[in-house]
């Protein structure tokens, strides 16, 4: 993972605290409905790609949320970090130029915070 931009558990806390980032857990719908970090979107990373190339208002129809605009801070998370990464770098690809990975990934969050 190194060269990709991530987040540690302290930046993430400090970021949502200041709502100066928004969280995406990419991980499947069963595995987000047995718990997540508070405040995530769920879009699992099968859908990703899709979900940033809709319409905004296609995007708020599906999702219930605005859609990310390519300037903000984006952090992503998964189950240990793998899919997070995914998703970061194919945002990444798509223009978001603030998509991090949460590496502690949801067992961390859930060790420490839980």
């Amino acid at each position: 993972m190194a060269g990709e931009p991530t987040v540690s558990l302290p930046e993430l806390r400090s970021l949502l605290a200041s709502g100066r980032a928004r969280l995406f857990d990419v991980r499947s719908r069963e595995e987000a409905a047995a718990g997540t970090i508070p405040g995530a979107l769920n879009i699992p990373v099968s859908e990703l790609e899709s979900a940033l190339q809709m319409e905004p208002a296609a995007f708020k129809a599906l999702y219930s949320a605005e859609k990310p605009k390519l300037e903000e801070n984006l952090i992503f998370f998964c189950q240990i970090g793998k899919r997070g990464l995914q998703a970061t770098q194919l945002a990444q690809r798509l223009g978001y130029k603030g998509a991090r990975n949460y590496e502690g990934a949801y067992r961390e969050w859930l060790q420490k915070e839980g």
